[in-house]
């Protein structure tokens, strides 16, 4: 995967995401993850079962939008050295994610399902769930392309 590759699919990947909640009942969290799964070499199957509890900002919580999750578990499969040697990579993706999760609040002004949504709040929605799952997708994109490889 090359970096101009990657971010000249972004916005069919975005859109393959959004159809993937649309056509086939995904969370947001799901078609974030699952759209991500082959660019970041990780199983469709698995990123499916792993995100679904996050869901509806984190199982109905209405908490951190569940396209974030998505993405986070995007970023982490791809910048995680494993097992092998456990702990080496973690500061590095929690700059990946610390990333993703402000550009996604500064987009939308929060990262809060119900905020996002305009439950319980003096303004209405400030943003759908597709389009949460389209900036979700396209800064986890850029991030993918821009990203140092971990050593």
């Amino acid at each position: 995967m090359t970096t101009s590759d990657i971010q000249s699919r972004s916005d069919d990947l975005a859109r393959t995401a959004v159809a993937l909640r649309a056509e086939r009942g995904f969370n947001c969290a799901q078609a974030v993850a699952c759209a991500l799964a082959p660019e970041v070499g990780a199983d469709f199957e698995a990123c499916y079962l792993l995100s679904e509890g996050f869901g509806a900002g984190m199982g109905g919580h209405q908490e951190t939008c569940g396209a974030i999750s998505g993405a986070v578990m995007a970023l982490s499969h791809l910048n995680s050295s494993g097992t092998e040697t456990s702990g080496t990579t973690k500061v590095a993706t929690y700059r990946l994610v610390h990333e993703l999760v402000q550009c996604f609040g500064e987009m939308n002004g929060t990262t809060r399902c119900a905020e996002l949504k305009g439950i319980g709040c003096d303004h209405g929605p400030r943003r759908s769930c597709p389009g949460c799952i389209e900036d979700a997708v396209k800064i986890a994109v850029d991030i993918i392309a821009r990203r140092e490889p971990a050593e």
